[in-house]
C-alpha cells in the first residue's frame, strides 16, 4: 500500500467524515466563485444620467414585473451585430443599478425592450397595450385593458421608495414626500406607459 494512502482509505470508509469534507470543499469552492461577483456587483456605479425611478415610473416598473412582462421581453442587448443593429447599443450593468430585480433576462417571445423608450408615442403604447393584435395580428401578447381603470396608490409608492432608500437608492425626503402627488389620479396603464417610455432614455 502506498505510503499515505491509509488516510484516504480512512476518509473513504467513513461516510460522515467524507460527507463533511465534501461540504467543506464545496463551500470553499462556491465562495471562491461567488464572492468576487458579489463584490463586483456592489461596486458598479450608475451610468451617466441613470437615476432612481421617479414615482410614476417606479409604479409602472412594479406593474411590469407583476404582470409577468419579463417572461416574454428581455431588457438585455447582447454584444452581437444582429442585436445592436436591431435594438441599439449593448446593455451595461451600470444602466440597471437601481433595478431590483434586474430585467435583463434571456427569453424573447417578444422584442427586447431595453431601448424602447421614445421609439413610439404614448398614444401608440396605450393602444398597443389595450389591443396588441390591432398592430401585430399574429401577436400572442395579452391585452392589458384592465390597467386603465385601476389607480396607482400613492401611499404604496411612498412605502416602496422608503424601502428602496434603505437598500441604497438615493431618494431624498422630498422625493418621497412628493410621490403621492406625482401619481395622484394616474392609472396603472399611465404608469406602465411611463415606465416603457423611460427605458433606455437618460433623464
Amino acid at each position: 500500500m502506498a505510503r499515505g494512502y491509509q488516510y484516504f482509505e480512512a476518509i473513504e470508509k467513513n461516510a460522515v467524515l467524507l460527507g463533511s469534507l465534501i461540504v467543506v470543499m464545496v463551500t470553499f469552492g462556491g465562495l471562491a466563485q461567488i464572492t468576487p461577483l458579489f463584490v463586483q456587483a456592489h461596486t458598479v456605479a450608475p451610468a451617466p444620467g441613470v437615476k432612481p425611478y421617479e414615482a410614476l415610473r417606479l409604479a409602472g416598473r412594479d406593474i411590469y414585473v407583476r404582470e409577468g412582462c419579463y417572461l416574454c421581453h428581455s431588457q438585455m442587448i447582447r454584444a452581437l451585430r444582429a442585436e445592436t443593429q436591431r435594438y441599439g447599443a449593448q446593455s451595461a450593468a451600470s444602466e440597471s443599478v437601481y433595478d431590483r430585480p434586474f430585467q435583463w433576462g434571456s427569453k424573447r417571445t417578444g422584442p427586447d425592450l431595453a431601448r424602447i423608450g421614445g421609439k413610439y408615442s404614448d398614444a401608440w403604447q396605450r393602444l398597443h397595450l389595450a389591443n396588441p393584435r390591432a398592430f401585430v395580428p399574429e401577436s400572442n401578447m395579452p391585452a392589458y385593458r384592465w390597467l386603465e381603470p385601476v389607480k396607482v396608490d400613492g401611499k404604496d409608492i411612498e412605502a416602496k421608495m422608503r424601502a428602496l432608500r434603505a437598500l441604497g437608492d438615493p431618494y431624498s425626503d422630498g422625493d418621497i414626500a412628493a410621490a403621492a402627488q406625482a401619481v395622484e389620479g394616474k392609472s396603472e396603464l399611465d404608469a406602465l406607459v411611463a415606465y416603457l417610455q423611460g427605458l433606455g432614455v437618460s433623464p
